[in-house]
């Protein structure tokens, strides 16, 4: 009897205990508001900085204008004018459609530079460079199929580099990543190095443009086919791993949806 008892009492000074509480630190929060205090009670009773939270809140973010002006967003519109107007003389005057193109994939080296460099890396940027390699490289194979045969060849590399990159930037995003060739998790070590190592990543590059171009040279460039050819091969391999270890991302991430 006696524990039931003191177990009533207790629950009965429960309530008043809880609203002297309250009021104590309602008290507490108007003495600090009426000295001006940066401090406040948040509505989960803890105390937070105003002046930190209202400066947050009205510091100015950049304008848009200035995010498209960063410097590498800028040699990326350089490299789209070029290959505008490199495709557009590539049958009348193919030698300054090779020194525009050329110029063009130099710049797709000098833009990444830049943004580390300077502290520019965009989103907006990624996506440019992105969508200016895809459209090039697209064109060039597009008009190469028409005018060396078979034809059907470069329109499969075409799919596939499409392909295996559309996949690798859908994947990038479902995976909460900033840049697609950030693939440090991935379990082939040839698709690590290709990202990972940024010479290997520019030897590959190179080999698959020299090897295009040179296609019909075969007597007089031998050994620079060959060494483009090795490159080439490993390009191709490493587009296949993309688009497969890409695919798997995706589907990983249906699996978790619907767990």
């Amino acid at each position: 009897m006696g524990i039931t008892h003191r177990r009533e009492g207790q629950e009965k000074k429960a309530p008043e205990k809880a609203e002297r509480t309250r009021r104590r630190r309602s008290g507490v929060a108007e003495g600090f508001a009426g000295r001006s205090s940066p401090l406040a009670l948040s509505s989960t009773g803890q105390w937070k900085n105003t002046e930190v939270s209202m400066a947050k809140e009205s510091r100015p973010s950049p304008p848009m204008l200035s995010v498209y002006l960063y410097i590498p967003n800028v040699i990326g519109y350089l490299r789209v004018l070029m290959n505008c107007v490199a495709f557009g003389v590539c049958f009348s005057n193919k030698r300054l459609f090779s020194v525009l193109y050329f110029l063009s994939f130099v710049f797709d080296g000098i833009d990444g530079w830049c943004a580390r460099r300077f502290n520019q890396v965009s989103t907006f940027g990624a996506v440019l460079d992105m969508v200016t390699d895809r459209i090039s490289t697209a064109c060039l194979l597009v008009i190469l199929s028409n005018v060396y045969r078979p034809g059907m060849i470069f329109l499969l590399l075409l799919a596939l580099d499409i392909a295996s990159h559309w996949f690798q930037m859908y994947s990038t995003f479902l995976s909460g990543k900033v840049s697609h060739k950030d693939v440090k998790d991935s379990t082939s070590w040839l698709f690590k190095l290709y990202y990972g190592y940024r010479p290997f990543m520019a030897y590959c590059c190179v080999a698959c443009e020299v090897l295009v171009s040179s296609v019909k040279r075969c007597s007089a460039l031998s050994f620079l086919l060959v060494v483009s050819l090795f490159g080439w091969t490993i390009k191709q391999a490493v587009n296949v791993i993309q688009m497969k270890t890409a695919a798997d991302v995706c589907v990983l991430y249906d699996i978790a949806k619907k767990a």
